[in-house]
Protein backbone atom coordinates (compact mmCIF):
# COMPACT_ATOMS: atom_id res chain seq x y z
CA UNK A 1 0.00 0.00 0.00
CA UNK A 2 1.19 3.57 -0.63
CA UNK A 3 2.84 5.11 2.40
CA UNK A 4 1.42 8.38 3.59
CA UNK A 5 1.28 10.62 6.59
CA UNK A 6 -2.02 10.88 8.43
CA UNK A 7 -2.66 14.34 7.03
CA UNK A 8 -1.36 13.84 3.51
CA UNK A 9 -3.73 14.37 0.63
CA UNK A 10 -3.72 12.15 -2.45
CA UNK A 11 -1.15 14.31 -4.25
CA UNK A 12 1.35 14.02 -1.38
CA UNK A 13 1.28 10.23 -0.97
CA UNK A 14 4.64 8.55 -1.40
CA UNK A 15 4.80 5.45 -3.55
CA UNK A 16 7.40 2.74 -3.89
CA UNK A 17 9.18 2.48 -7.21
CA UNK A 18 7.24 -0.53 -8.48
CA UNK A 19 3.94 1.06 -7.45
CA UNK A 20 4.77 4.21 -9.37
CA UNK A 21 5.55 2.11 -12.45
CA UNK A 22 2.36 0.03 -12.17
CA UNK A 23 0.09 3.04 -11.64
CA UNK A 24 1.82 4.88 -14.49
CA UNK A 25 1.23 1.92 -16.82
CA UNK A 26 -2.41 1.87 -15.73
CA UNK A 27 -2.80 5.50 -16.84
CA UNK A 28 -1.41 4.58 -20.25
CA UNK A 29 -3.79 1.63 -20.57
CA UNK A 30 -6.77 3.81 -19.70
CA UNK A 31 -6.03 6.53 -22.25
CA UNK A 32 -4.26 4.58 -24.98
CA UNK A 33 -7.27 3.63 -27.10
CA UNK A 34 -8.76 7.11 -26.98
CA UNK A 35 -5.42 8.67 -27.87
CA UNK A 36 -4.64 6.53 -30.92
CA UNK A 37 -8.23 6.67 -32.17
CA UNK A 38 -7.63 10.26 -33.30
CA UNK A 39 -4.89 9.52 -35.89
CA UNK A 40 -6.82 6.45 -37.03
CA UNK A 41 -10.01 8.46 -37.68
CA UNK A 42 -8.11 11.30 -39.33
CA UNK A 43 -5.96 8.99 -41.43
CA UNK A 44 -8.97 7.03 -42.68
CA UNK A 45 -10.86 10.22 -43.58
CA UNK A 46 -7.84 11.56 -45.52
CA UNK A 47 -7.32 8.22 -47.35
CA UNK A 48 -3.78 7.80 -46.00
CA UNK A 49 -2.05 4.43 -46.34
CA UNK A 50 -1.37 2.23 -43.32
CA UNK A 51 2.32 3.06 -43.15
CA UNK A 52 1.58 6.80 -42.98
CA UNK A 53 -1.17 6.30 -40.41
CA UNK A 54 1.30 4.27 -38.34
CA UNK A 55 3.71 7.20 -38.41
CA UNK A 56 0.89 9.49 -37.25
CA UNK A 57 0.22 7.13 -34.34
CA UNK A 58 3.89 7.26 -33.29
CA UNK A 59 3.99 11.05 -33.54
CA UNK A 60 0.73 11.23 -31.60
CA UNK A 61 2.16 9.17 -28.73
CA UNK A 62 5.37 11.22 -28.70
CA UNK A 63 3.61 14.57 -28.31
CA UNK A 64 1.19 13.11 -25.75
CA UNK A 65 4.12 11.85 -23.68
CA UNK A 66 6.00 15.16 -23.84
CA UNK A 67 2.94 17.24 -22.92
CA UNK A 68 1.95 14.85 -20.12
CA UNK A 69 5.37 15.29 -18.52
CA UNK A 70 5.13 19.07 -18.96
CA UNK A 71 1.69 19.17 -17.32
CA UNK A 72 2.80 17.04 -14.37
CA UNK A 73 6.33 18.32 -13.74
CA UNK A 74 6.01 21.83 -15.15
CA UNK A 75 8.56 24.00 -16.93
CA UNK A 76 9.37 26.71 -14.40
CA UNK A 77 6.53 29.18 -14.00
CA UNK A 78 5.73 29.18 -17.71
CA UNK A 79 4.26 25.82 -18.78
CA UNK A 80 2.42 23.03 -17.03
CA UNK A 81 -0.29 22.94 -14.38
CA UNK A 82 1.84 20.74 -12.07
CA UNK A 83 -1.15 18.48 -11.53
CA UNK A 84 -1.48 14.68 -11.94
CA UNK A 85 -3.16 14.91 -15.35
CA UNK A 86 -2.50 12.97 -18.55
CA UNK A 87 -2.63 14.66 -21.96
CA UNK A 88 -3.69 13.02 -25.20
CA UNK A 89 -4.89 13.86 -28.69
CA UNK A 90 -8.12 15.84 -28.60
CA UNK A 91 -11.20 14.56 -30.44
CA UNK A 92 -12.25 18.20 -30.80
CA UNK A 93 -9.69 18.80 -33.53
CA UNK A 94 -10.59 15.84 -35.76
CA UNK A 95 -13.49 17.28 -37.78
CA UNK A 96 -11.88 20.70 -38.43
CA UNK A 97 -8.63 19.02 -39.44
CA UNK A 98 -10.45 16.81 -41.93
CA UNK A 99 -12.31 19.79 -43.41
CA UNK A 100 -9.14 21.88 -43.70
CA UNK A 101 -7.31 18.96 -45.31
CA UNK A 102 -10.06 18.38 -47.85
CA UNK A 103 -10.23 22.08 -48.76
CA UNK A 104 -6.59 23.20 -48.67
CA UNK A 105 -4.52 20.02 -48.50
CA UNK A 106 -2.89 18.19 -45.64
CA UNK A 107 -0.01 20.67 -45.34
CA UNK A 108 -2.56 23.34 -44.43
CA UNK A 109 -3.79 21.18 -41.57
CA UNK A 110 -0.48 21.43 -39.76
CA UNK A 111 0.11 25.06 -40.65
CA UNK A 112 -3.31 25.90 -39.19
CA UNK A 113 -2.41 23.89 -36.11
CA UNK A 114 0.82 25.81 -35.57
CA UNK A 115 -1.05 29.10 -35.95
CA UNK A 116 -3.68 27.99 -33.45
CA UNK A 117 -0.98 26.87 -31.04
CA UNK A 118 0.65 30.30 -31.12
CA UNK A 119 -2.79 31.82 -30.56
CA UNK A 120 -3.26 29.51 -27.57
CA UNK A 121 0.05 30.55 -26.05
CA UNK A 122 -0.90 34.20 -26.42
CA UNK A 123 -4.38 33.93 -24.91
CA UNK A 124 -3.70 31.38 -22.13
CA UNK A 125 -3.28 34.01 -19.42
CA UNK A 126 -6.23 36.22 -20.50
CA UNK A 127 -8.43 33.15 -20.91
CA UNK A 128 -7.69 31.97 -17.39
CA UNK A 129 -9.17 35.23 -16.11
CA UNK A 130 -12.35 34.99 -18.19
CA UNK A 131 -13.85 31.83 -16.74
CA UNK A 132 -17.12 33.63 -16.02
CA UNK A 133 -17.78 33.75 -19.77
CA UNK A 134 -17.63 29.95 -19.98
CA UNK A 135 -20.33 28.72 -17.60
CA UNK A 136 -21.63 25.11 -17.66
CA UNK A 137 -24.14 26.05 -20.39
CA UNK A 138 -21.32 26.96 -22.79
CA UNK A 139 -18.95 24.18 -21.73
CA UNK A 140 -21.66 21.53 -21.77
CA UNK A 141 -22.95 22.50 -25.21
CA UNK A 142 -19.40 22.45 -26.60
CA UNK A 143 -18.45 19.03 -25.22
CA UNK A 144 -21.82 17.50 -26.12
CA UNK A 145 -21.44 18.65 -29.72
CA UNK A 146 -17.91 17.25 -29.87
CA UNK A 147 -19.24 13.78 -29.09
CA UNK A 148 -22.29 14.01 -31.35
CA UNK A 149 -20.29 15.29 -34.32
CA UNK A 150 -17.80 12.42 -34.10
CA UNK A 151 -20.31 9.58 -33.82
CA UNK A 152 -20.88 9.68 -37.57
CA UNK A 153 -17.13 9.24 -38.15
CA UNK A 154 -17.14 6.15 -35.94
CA UNK A 155 -20.07 4.62 -37.86
CA UNK A 156 -18.32 5.31 -41.18
CA UNK A 157 -15.20 3.53 -39.96
CA UNK A 158 -17.17 0.59 -38.61
CA UNK A 159 -19.02 -0.17 -41.84
CA UNK A 160 -16.68 1.50 -44.35
CA UNK A 161 -19.52 3.73 -45.59
CA UNK A 162 -21.39 0.64 -46.78
CA UNK A 163 -24.71 -0.88 -45.68
CA UNK A 164 -24.14 -2.94 -42.54
CA UNK A 165 -23.68 -6.66 -43.09
CA UNK A 166 -24.86 -9.14 -40.47
CA UNK A 167 -21.34 -10.29 -39.59
CA UNK A 168 -19.94 -6.76 -39.24
CA UNK A 169 -22.90 -5.64 -37.17
CA UNK A 170 -22.60 -8.67 -34.88
CA UNK A 171 -18.88 -8.07 -34.37
CA UNK A 172 -19.41 -4.37 -33.65
CA UNK A 173 -22.15 -5.09 -31.12
CA UNK A 174 -20.05 -7.82 -29.52
CA UNK A 175 -17.10 -5.46 -29.01
CA UNK A 176 -19.32 -2.84 -27.38
CA UNK A 177 -21.04 -5.43 -25.19
CA UNK A 178 -17.69 -6.79 -23.96
CA UNK A 179 -16.57 -3.29 -22.99
CA UNK A 180 -19.88 -2.52 -21.27
CA UNK A 181 -19.87 -5.84 -19.38
CA UNK A 182 -16.33 -5.25 -18.09
CA UNK A 183 -17.25 -1.73 -17.00
CA UNK A 184 -20.26 -3.10 -15.15
CA UNK A 185 -18.88 -6.26 -13.51
CA UNK A 186 -15.06 -6.09 -13.54
CA UNK A 187 -12.93 -4.43 -10.90
CA UNK A 188 -9.57 -2.68 -10.79
CA UNK A 189 -7.36 -2.76 -13.86
CA UNK A 190 -9.80 -4.99 -15.79
CA UNK A 191 -12.50 -2.35 -15.45
CA UNK A 192 -10.18 0.53 -16.31
CA UNK A 193 -8.80 -1.31 -19.36
CA UNK A 194 -12.25 -2.45 -20.55
CA UNK A 195 -12.03 -0.63 -23.88
CA UNK A 196 -8.52 -1.93 -24.59
CA UNK A 197 -9.54 -5.51 -23.73
CA UNK A 198 -12.59 -5.23 -26.00
CA UNK A 199 -10.33 -3.95 -28.78
CA UNK A 200 -7.90 -6.89 -28.42
CA UNK A 201 -10.68 -9.50 -28.31
CA UNK A 202 -12.45 -7.84 -31.24
CA UNK A 203 -9.24 -7.95 -33.28
CA UNK A 204 -8.83 -11.65 -32.52
CA UNK A 205 -12.37 -12.38 -33.72
CA UNK A 206 -11.82 -10.18 -36.79
CA UNK A 207 -8.71 -12.24 -37.61
CA UNK A 208 -10.80 -15.43 -37.51
CA UNK A 209 -13.22 -13.71 -39.92
CA UNK A 210 -10.30 -12.82 -42.27
CA UNK A 211 -10.82 -9.10 -41.73
CA UNK A 212 -7.26 -8.28 -40.67
CA UNK A 213 -4.12 -7.54 -42.67
CA UNK A 214 -0.88 -7.16 -40.70
CA UNK A 215 1.42 -7.85 -43.64
CA UNK A 216 3.06 -4.44 -43.36
CA UNK A 217 4.04 -4.86 -39.71
CA UNK A 218 7.02 -7.08 -40.50
CA UNK A 219 8.62 -4.39 -42.66
CA UNK A 220 8.34 -1.69 -40.00
CA UNK A 221 11.42 -0.89 -37.91
CA UNK A 222 11.73 -1.67 -34.22
CA UNK A 223 13.14 1.75 -33.45
CA UNK A 224 12.58 5.12 -35.06
CA UNK A 225 12.03 8.77 -34.22
CA UNK A 226 8.88 10.44 -35.62
CA UNK A 227 9.80 12.66 -38.54
CA UNK A 228 9.09 16.42 -38.41
CA UNK A 229 7.19 17.90 -41.39
CA UNK A 230 6.23 14.46 -42.67
CA UNK A 231 4.13 15.96 -45.47
CA UNK A 232 6.46 18.84 -46.31
CA UNK A 233 6.43 22.53 -45.43
CA UNK A 234 3.15 23.67 -43.80
CA UNK A 235 0.87 26.28 -45.32
CA UNK A 236 -1.19 28.80 -43.36
CA UNK A 237 -4.72 29.48 -44.71
CA UNK A 238 -6.49 32.18 -42.69
CA UNK A 239 -9.78 30.27 -42.47
CA UNK A 240 -7.97 27.18 -41.27
CA UNK A 241 -6.14 29.09 -38.56
CA UNK A 242 -9.39 30.72 -37.39
CA UNK A 243 -11.16 27.36 -37.28
CA UNK A 244 -8.34 25.68 -35.36
CA UNK A 245 -8.12 28.67 -33.00
CA UNK A 246 -11.78 28.13 -32.15
CA UNK A 247 -10.89 24.49 -31.54
CA UNK A 248 -8.12 25.69 -29.22
CA UNK A 249 -10.68 27.66 -27.19
CA UNK A 250 -12.84 24.54 -26.90
CA UNK A 251 -9.78 22.56 -25.76
CA UNK A 252 -9.15 25.30 -23.19
CA UNK A 253 -12.71 24.92 -21.92
CA UNK A 254 -12.26 21.14 -21.59
CA UNK A 255 -8.87 21.36 -19.89
CA UNK A 256 -10.04 24.06 -17.47
CA UNK A 257 -12.96 21.91 -16.36
CA UNK A 258 -10.71 18.89 -15.82
CA UNK A 259 -8.05 20.89 -13.94
CA UNK A 260 -10.72 22.17 -11.60
CA UNK A 261 -12.03 18.61 -11.14
CA UNK A 262 -8.59 17.21 -10.33
CA UNK A 263 -8.03 20.11 -7.93
CA UNK A 264 -11.16 19.13 -6.01
CA UNK A 265 -9.99 15.50 -5.88
CA UNK A 266 -6.48 16.26 -4.65
CA UNK A 267 -7.33 19.25 -2.47
CA UNK A 268 -5.07 21.46 -4.60
CA UNK A 269 -5.86 25.14 -5.03
CA UNK A 270 -6.35 25.58 -8.78
CA UNK A 271 -5.61 29.26 -9.20
CA UNK A 272 -5.89 31.28 -12.43
CA UNK A 273 -2.08 31.21 -12.67
CA UNK A 274 -2.04 27.40 -12.49
CA UNK A 275 -4.82 27.21 -15.08
CA UNK A 276 -2.92 29.61 -17.35
CA UNK A 277 0.20 27.42 -17.21
CA UNK A 278 -1.88 24.34 -17.99
CA UNK A 279 -3.57 26.05 -20.95
CA UNK A 280 -0.21 27.30 -22.22
CA UNK A 281 0.92 23.65 -22.29
CA UNK A 282 -2.11 22.88 -24.48
CA UNK A 283 -1.07 25.68 -26.83
CA UNK A 284 2.49 24.40 -26.91
CA UNK A 285 1.14 20.92 -27.76
CA UNK A 286 -0.47 22.31 -30.91
CA UNK A 287 2.79 23.96 -32.00
CA UNK A 288 4.74 20.74 -31.38
CA UNK A 289 2.02 18.73 -33.11
CA UNK A 290 2.19 20.97 -36.16
CA UNK A 291 5.94 20.44 -36.35
CA UNK A 292 5.83 16.66 -35.76
CA UNK A 293 2.68 15.91 -37.75
CA UNK A 294 0.62 15.02 -34.71
CA UNK A 295 -2.51 16.39 -33.01
CA UNK A 296 -3.29 19.03 -30.35
CA UNK A 297 -3.52 17.57 -26.87
CA UNK A 298 -5.98 18.10 -24.06
CA UNK A 299 -6.34 16.69 -20.56
CA UNK A 300 -8.04 13.28 -20.73
CA UNK A 301 -11.24 12.89 -18.72
CA UNK A 302 -10.77 9.15 -18.21
CA UNK A 303 -7.48 9.74 -16.41
CA UNK A 304 -9.07 12.37 -14.18
CA UNK A 305 -11.68 9.75 -13.30
CA UNK A 306 -8.92 7.21 -12.62
CA UNK A 307 -7.30 9.53 -10.06
CA UNK A 308 -10.66 10.01 -8.39
CA UNK A 309 -11.32 6.26 -8.23
CA UNK A 310 -7.88 5.10 -7.07
CA UNK A 311 -7.03 8.16 -4.93
CA UNK A 312 -3.48 7.84 -6.28
CA UNK A 313 -2.54 11.32 -7.43
CA UNK A 314 1.25 11.47 -7.13
CA UNK A 315 2.61 13.51 -10.01
CA UNK A 316 5.51 11.06 -10.31
CA UNK A 317 3.01 8.46 -11.52
CA UNK A 318 1.94 10.72 -14.37
CA UNK A 319 5.53 11.52 -15.26
CA UNK A 320 6.13 7.76 -15.60
CA UNK A 321 3.03 7.51 -17.82
CA UNK A 322 4.43 10.26 -20.05
CA UNK A 323 7.75 8.45 -20.26
CA UNK A 324 6.03 5.21 -21.28
CA UNK A 325 4.16 7.05 -24.05
CA UNK A 326 7.45 8.39 -25.40
CA UNK A 327 8.98 4.90 -25.36
CA UNK A 328 5.97 3.53 -27.26
CA UNK A 329 6.31 6.37 -29.78
CA UNK A 330 9.83 5.21 -30.65
CA UNK A 331 8.61 1.75 -31.78
CA UNK A 332 7.33 2.06 -35.39
CA UNK A 333 6.18 -1.57 -35.38
CA UNK A 334 3.63 -0.65 -32.73
CA UNK A 335 2.29 2.23 -34.80
CA UNK A 336 2.03 0.00 -37.87
CA UNK A 337 0.19 -2.64 -35.84
CA UNK A 338 -2.35 -0.14 -34.54
CA UNK A 339 -2.85 1.32 -38.02
CA UNK A 340 -3.54 -2.18 -39.39
CA UNK A 341 -6.44 -2.87 -37.02
CA UNK A 342 -9.68 -3.49 -38.96
CA UNK A 343 -12.07 -0.56 -39.29
CA UNK A 344 -14.96 -2.46 -37.69
CA UNK A 345 -12.91 -2.84 -34.50
CA UNK A 346 -11.58 0.71 -34.30
CA UNK A 347 -14.95 2.13 -35.34
CA UNK A 348 -16.81 0.22 -32.62
CA UNK A 349 -14.37 1.30 -29.93
CA UNK A 350 -14.44 4.87 -31.23
CA UNK A 351 -18.24 4.88 -31.12
CA UNK A 352 -18.10 3.99 -27.45
CA UNK A 353 -15.52 6.69 -26.74
CA UNK A 354 -17.31 9.40 -28.73
CA UNK A 355 -20.65 8.58 -27.13
CA UNK A 356 -18.97 8.89 -23.74
CA UNK A 357 -17.69 12.34 -24.70
CA UNK A 358 -21.25 13.38 -25.55
CA UNK A 359 -22.41 11.93 -22.23
CA UNK A 360 -19.79 13.98 -20.41
CA UNK A 361 -21.20 17.10 -22.03
CA UNK A 362 -24.73 16.14 -21.07
CA UNK A 363 -23.65 15.66 -17.45
CA UNK A 364 -22.25 19.20 -17.53
CA UNK A 365 -25.52 20.50 -18.95
CA UNK A 366 -27.30 18.82 -16.05
CA UNK A 367 -25.51 21.27 -13.73
CA UNK A 368 -27.00 24.29 -15.51
CA UNK A 369 -29.65 26.32 -13.70
CA UNK A 370 -32.52 26.72 -16.17
CA UNK A 371 -34.95 28.51 -13.84
CA UNK A 372 -36.03 32.04 -14.64
CA UNK A 373 -33.18 32.72 -17.10
CA UNK A 374 -32.27 32.23 -20.74
CA UNK A 375 -29.92 29.24 -20.35
CA UNK A 376 -32.32 26.79 -21.98
CA UNK A 377 -32.50 29.01 -25.05
CA UNK A 378 -28.69 29.33 -25.16
CA UNK A 379 -28.15 25.57 -24.97
CA UNK A 380 -30.96 24.76 -27.42
CA UNK A 381 -29.80 27.19 -30.10
CA UNK A 382 -26.14 26.20 -29.67
CA UNK A 383 -26.92 22.52 -30.17
CA UNK A 384 -29.28 23.37 -33.03
CA UNK A 385 -26.59 25.42 -34.79
CA UNK A 386 -24.12 22.59 -34.32
CA UNK A 387 -26.50 20.00 -35.75
CA UNK A 388 -27.11 21.99 -38.96
CA UNK A 389 -23.90 20.91 -40.76
CA UNK A 390 -24.38 17.35 -39.45
CA UNK A 391 -27.87 16.85 -40.90
CA UNK A 392 -27.10 18.88 -44.04
CA UNK A 393 -23.41 18.66 -44.85
CA UNK A 394 -23.65 20.79 -48.01
CA UNK A 395 -25.75 23.62 -46.59
CA UNK A 396 -22.80 26.05 -46.73
CA UNK A 397 -21.44 24.74 -50.03
CA UNK A 398 -22.31 27.97 -51.89
CA UNK A 399 -20.42 30.12 -49.38
CA UNK A 400 -16.69 30.97 -49.47
CA UNK A 401 -14.38 28.25 -48.20
CA UNK A 402 -13.58 30.30 -45.10
CA UNK A 403 -17.25 30.27 -44.09
CA UNK A 404 -17.56 26.56 -44.87
CA UNK A 405 -14.64 25.62 -42.61
CA UNK A 406 -15.76 27.76 -39.68
CA UNK A 407 -19.53 27.27 -39.78
CA UNK A 408 -19.60 23.96 -41.63
CA UNK A 409 -17.97 22.47 -38.56
CA UNK A 410 -20.52 21.42 -35.93
CA UNK A 411 -18.18 22.16 -33.02
CA UNK A 412 -17.26 25.66 -34.17
CA UNK A 413 -20.90 26.51 -34.90
CA UNK A 414 -22.06 25.33 -31.47
CA UNK A 415 -19.27 27.09 -29.54
CA UNK A 416 -19.65 30.40 -31.39
CA UNK A 417 -23.42 30.34 -30.89
CA UNK A 418 -23.16 29.49 -27.20
CA UNK A 419 -20.52 32.16 -26.52
CA UNK A 420 -22.36 34.91 -28.37
CA UNK A 421 -25.72 34.12 -26.79
CA UNK A 422 -24.21 33.85 -23.32
CA UNK A 423 -22.62 37.27 -23.73
CA UNK A 424 -25.86 38.72 -25.11
CA UNK A 425 -28.13 37.41 -22.36
CA UNK A 426 -25.86 37.48 -19.33
CA UNK A 427 -23.12 40.05 -19.79
CA UNK A 428 -24.32 42.89 -22.01
CA UNK A 429 -26.09 45.69 -20.14
CA UNK A 430 -29.84 45.74 -20.53
CA UNK A 431 -31.74 48.90 -21.34
CA UNK A 432 -33.64 50.03 -18.36
CA UNK A 433 -37.21 51.05 -18.92
CA UNK A 434 -38.05 54.54 -17.91
CA UNK A 435 -40.81 54.63 -15.34
CA UNK A 436 -44.05 55.69 -16.98
CA UNK A 437 -45.57 58.94 -15.79
CA UNK A 438 -48.79 58.26 -14.08
CA UNK A 439 -51.58 60.72 -14.69
CA UNK A 440 -53.27 62.01 -11.57
CA UNK A 441 -56.33 60.03 -10.65
CA UNK A 442 -59.17 61.16 -8.53
CA UNK A 443 -60.69 58.99 -5.91
CA UNK A 444 -63.80 59.75 -4.07
CA UNK A 445 -64.39 59.26 -0.37
CA UNK A 446 -67.69 59.71 1.40
CA UNK A 447 -66.50 63.09 2.68
CA UNK A 448 -64.40 64.61 -0.15
CA UNK A 449 -62.51 64.06 -3.36
CA UNK A 450 -58.81 63.14 -3.05
CA UNK A 451 -56.35 63.72 -5.96
CA UNK A 452 -53.53 61.20 -6.11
Amino acid sequence: MPTTSPTAGPEQRRLRGWQTAVFGAQHVLVMYTGCVAVPLVFGAAMDLDKRTIGLLVNADLLIAGIVTIIQAAGVGKVLGAKLPVVAGASFTAVTPMIMIGQEYGINAVYGSMIGAGVFGLLVAVPFSKLLKYFPPAVRGAAVTMIGLSLIGKAVSMTFDDQPASGSHLALALGIILVAVALMRYARGILRQAAVLIALVLGTAVAALMSLTDFSGVGDAAWFGIPQPFLFGAPTFPVAGIISMSIVMLVIFIESTAYMMAIGETTGTDVTPKRIARGLAADGASAVLAGLWTSFPDTIFAQNVSLVRITQVAARSVVVVAGGLLIVLALIPKLGETIASLPGVVIGSVSLLMFATVAGTGISTLAQVDYRDNDNLLIVSLALGAGMIPIVSSDIYSQFPSEVQIIFGNAISSAVITALVLNLFFHHLPRRRRRPEKQSPTTTTTPDKEVTV
